[in-house]
Protein backbone atom coordinates (compact mmCIF):
# COMPACT_ATOMS: atom_id res chain seq x y z
CA UNK A 1 0.00 0.00 0.00
CA UNK A 2 1.51 3.47 -1.26
CA UNK A 3 0.18 6.40 0.42
CA UNK A 4 0.80 10.01 -0.16
CA UNK A 5 1.02 12.14 2.67
CA UNK A 6 -3.24 13.16 2.47
CA UNK A 7 -3.85 9.62 2.17
CA UNK A 8 -1.52 8.75 4.94
CA UNK A 9 -3.41 11.89 6.93
CA UNK A 10 -6.84 10.38 6.15
CA UNK A 11 -5.56 6.49 7.20
CA UNK A 12 -4.47 7.57 10.26
CA UNK A 13 -7.92 9.95 11.51
CA UNK A 14 -10.52 7.34 10.24
CA UNK A 15 -7.94 3.84 12.06
CA UNK A 16 -6.28 5.76 14.90
CA UNK A 17 -9.11 5.98 17.13
CA UNK A 18 -7.19 8.80 19.15
CA UNK A 19 -8.98 12.30 18.74
CA UNK A 20 -6.51 14.78 16.46
CA UNK A 21 -6.51 17.96 17.41
CA UNK A 22 -5.08 19.60 14.37
CA UNK A 23 -3.37 18.54 11.52
CA UNK A 24 -0.51 19.78 8.91
CA UNK A 25 1.31 18.49 6.02
CA UNK A 26 4.35 20.96 5.93
CA UNK A 27 7.49 20.18 3.54
CA UNK A 28 6.86 16.69 2.88
CA UNK A 29 6.28 16.25 6.72
CA UNK A 30 2.91 15.39 8.57
CA UNK A 31 2.24 17.03 11.79
CA UNK A 32 -0.21 15.72 14.08
CA UNK A 33 -1.39 17.61 18.02
CA UNK A 34 -2.40 15.12 19.86
CA UNK A 35 -3.06 15.57 24.26
CA UNK A 36 -0.46 14.05 25.97
CA UNK A 37 -2.65 11.14 27.44
CA UNK A 38 -2.84 9.67 23.97
CA UNK A 39 0.85 9.72 23.18
CA UNK A 40 1.65 6.10 24.17
CA UNK A 41 -1.61 4.82 22.36
CA UNK A 42 -1.31 6.68 18.91
CA UNK A 43 2.59 6.18 18.81
CA UNK A 44 1.82 2.41 19.06
CA UNK A 45 -0.62 2.47 16.53
CA UNK A 46 1.36 4.20 14.00
CA UNK A 47 4.60 1.72 14.90
CA UNK A 48 2.08 -1.47 14.48
CA UNK A 49 -0.07 -0.54 11.73
CA UNK A 50 1.48 -2.24 8.94
CA UNK A 51 0.18 0.43 6.21
CA UNK A 52 2.09 3.11 8.42
CA UNK A 53 4.82 1.17 9.74
CA UNK A 54 6.59 4.35 11.58
CA UNK A 55 9.06 1.52 13.57
CA UNK A 56 11.92 4.36 14.07
CA UNK A 57 12.04 6.80 17.00
CA UNK A 58 14.25 9.68 15.56
CA UNK A 59 14.05 11.87 18.19
CA UNK A 60 12.13 14.04 21.15
CA UNK A 61 12.33 17.62 21.56
CA UNK A 62 10.92 20.34 23.53
CA UNK A 63 9.61 23.74 22.59
CA UNK A 64 8.89 26.83 25.21
CA UNK A 65 6.09 28.44 23.48
CA UNK A 66 5.94 31.47 26.35
CA UNK A 67 4.35 34.26 25.00
CA UNK A 68 3.34 32.85 21.59
CA UNK A 69 0.23 30.25 22.76
CA UNK A 70 -1.71 29.86 26.18
CA UNK A 71 -0.01 26.58 26.84
CA UNK A 72 3.60 26.72 27.58
CA UNK A 73 6.00 23.56 26.20
CA UNK A 74 5.14 21.63 23.44
CA UNK A 75 7.03 17.91 23.59
CA UNK A 76 7.71 16.79 20.02
CA UNK A 77 8.06 13.22 18.70
CA UNK A 78 10.13 12.69 15.17
CA UNK A 79 9.06 9.31 13.75
CA UNK A 80 10.26 7.57 10.48
CA UNK A 81 9.35 4.86 8.45
CA UNK A 82 10.68 3.17 6.19
CA UNK A 83 8.12 1.79 5.05
CA UNK A 84 6.42 5.07 3.19
CA UNK A 85 9.91 6.54 3.42
CA UNK A 86 8.67 9.67 5.43
CA UNK A 87 8.41 11.06 8.88
CA UNK A 88 5.83 11.87 11.28
CA UNK A 89 5.70 15.11 13.74
CA UNK A 90 4.23 14.60 16.91
CA UNK A 91 3.09 17.42 18.93
CA UNK A 92 1.62 17.79 22.32
CA UNK A 93 1.08 20.57 24.38
CA UNK A 94 0.90 20.73 28.42
CA UNK A 95 1.18 23.66 30.61
CA UNK A 96 4.60 24.12 33.54
CA UNK A 97 3.38 21.28 36.12
CA UNK A 98 2.08 18.81 33.63
CA UNK A 99 3.63 15.78 32.90
CA UNK A 100 3.79 13.24 29.95
CA UNK A 101 3.77 9.82 29.62
CA UNK A 102 7.30 8.15 29.36
CA UNK A 103 7.00 5.85 25.69
CA UNK A 104 9.47 3.76 26.94
CA UNK A 105 7.06 0.30 26.27
CA UNK A 106 6.92 1.43 22.80
CA UNK A 107 10.77 2.67 21.49
CA UNK A 108 13.52 1.72 24.25
CA UNK A 109 15.85 4.02 22.83
CA UNK A 110 13.47 7.30 23.99
CA UNK A 111 14.89 7.31 27.94
CA UNK A 112 17.82 9.29 26.81
CA UNK A 113 15.31 11.98 24.56
CA UNK A 114 13.58 12.36 28.00
CA UNK A 115 15.88 13.01 29.99
CA UNK A 116 17.96 15.57 27.38
CA UNK A 117 14.11 17.39 27.74
CA UNK A 118 13.99 16.87 30.88
CA UNK A 119 17.30 18.68 31.29
CA UNK A 120 16.58 21.61 28.98
CA UNK A 121 12.97 22.37 29.85
CA UNK A 122 12.18 21.19 33.08
CA UNK A 123 9.30 18.76 31.92
CA UNK A 124 8.78 15.39 33.12
CA UNK A 125 7.87 11.88 31.77
CA UNK A 126 5.52 9.97 34.22
CA UNK A 127 6.87 6.53 33.93
CA UNK A 128 10.41 7.55 33.48
CA UNK A 129 12.25 5.91 36.28
CA UNK A 130 15.50 7.98 35.19
CA UNK A 131 15.12 11.09 35.01
CA UNK A 132 18.35 12.75 35.58
CA UNK A 133 20.36 15.49 33.74
CA UNK A 134 22.08 14.54 30.68
CA UNK A 135 23.68 17.36 28.89
CA UNK A 136 24.06 19.86 32.30
CA UNK A 137 26.08 19.01 36.11
CA UNK A 138 23.94 17.13 38.55
CA UNK A 139 23.70 19.88 40.74
CA UNK A 140 23.02 22.86 37.78
CA UNK A 141 20.29 25.32 38.83
CA UNK A 142 17.44 25.51 36.16
CA UNK A 143 16.44 24.39 32.75
CA UNK A 144 18.57 26.45 30.32
CA UNK A 145 16.07 26.66 26.87
CA UNK A 146 13.50 27.53 28.95
CA UNK A 147 12.52 31.68 28.21
CA UNK A 148 12.42 32.59 31.65
CA UNK A 149 16.03 30.97 32.15
CA UNK A 150 18.87 34.41 32.10
CA UNK A 151 21.20 34.29 29.50
CA UNK A 152 24.00 34.37 32.09
CA UNK A 153 22.87 31.70 34.64
CA UNK A 154 22.59 31.94 37.83
CA UNK A 155 25.89 30.39 38.79
CA UNK A 156 29.28 30.07 36.89
CA UNK A 157 31.12 26.29 36.90
CA UNK A 158 34.89 26.04 36.64
CA UNK A 159 37.57 23.61 37.64
CA UNK A 160 40.12 24.79 40.04
CA UNK A 161 43.58 23.15 39.36
CA UNK A 162 44.30 23.65 42.76
CA UNK A 163 41.73 22.26 44.73
CA UNK A 164 41.32 19.35 42.27
CA UNK A 165 37.64 19.63 42.04
CA UNK A 166 34.80 21.80 40.33
CA UNK A 167 33.82 25.43 42.01
CA UNK A 168 30.66 26.88 41.90
CA UNK A 169 30.38 30.54 42.01
CA UNK A 170 27.56 33.44 41.68
CA UNK A 171 28.01 35.07 37.90
CA UNK A 172 29.93 38.45 38.10
CA UNK A 173 29.95 40.40 35.05
CA UNK A 174 32.04 42.60 35.86
CA UNK A 175 33.96 44.23 32.90
CA UNK A 176 37.41 45.56 33.21
CA UNK A 177 38.00 49.78 33.10
CA UNK A 178 34.16 49.92 32.91
CA UNK A 179 33.40 51.22 36.66
CA UNK A 180 31.11 53.84 35.92
CA UNK A 181 30.16 56.44 38.68
CA UNK A 182 26.57 57.98 38.18
CA UNK A 183 26.88 60.42 40.62
CA UNK A 184 29.40 63.26 39.23
CA UNK A 185 31.92 65.10 41.25
CA UNK A 186 32.24 68.35 39.14
CA UNK A 187 29.25 70.39 38.69
CA UNK A 188 29.30 72.24 34.31
CA UNK A 189 27.24 74.81 33.71
CA UNK A 190 23.55 73.09 33.39
CA UNK A 191 24.06 71.99 36.52
CA UNK A 192 24.90 75.13 38.01
CA UNK A 193 21.75 76.99 36.36
CA UNK A 194 19.44 73.92 37.41
CA UNK A 195 21.02 75.20 41.36
CA UNK A 196 20.29 78.53 40.78
CA UNK A 197 16.79 78.07 39.30
CA UNK A 198 15.92 76.26 42.87
CA UNK A 199 16.74 78.95 45.06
Amino acid sequence: MNLDLKDQLKYIRENSKINIIKSAIFKDNLIIYIVAEDIVDFLQFLRDDENLSFKTLLDIFGADMLGKQAIRFEVIYNLLSYKLNNRITIKVAIDDNEKVPTIKKIFDNCSWYEREVFDMYGIKFSGNKDLRRILTDYEFKGHPLRKDFPLTGYEEVRYDKDQKKVIYEPVKLEQEYRNFDFEMSWKGPFEEALEKNKK
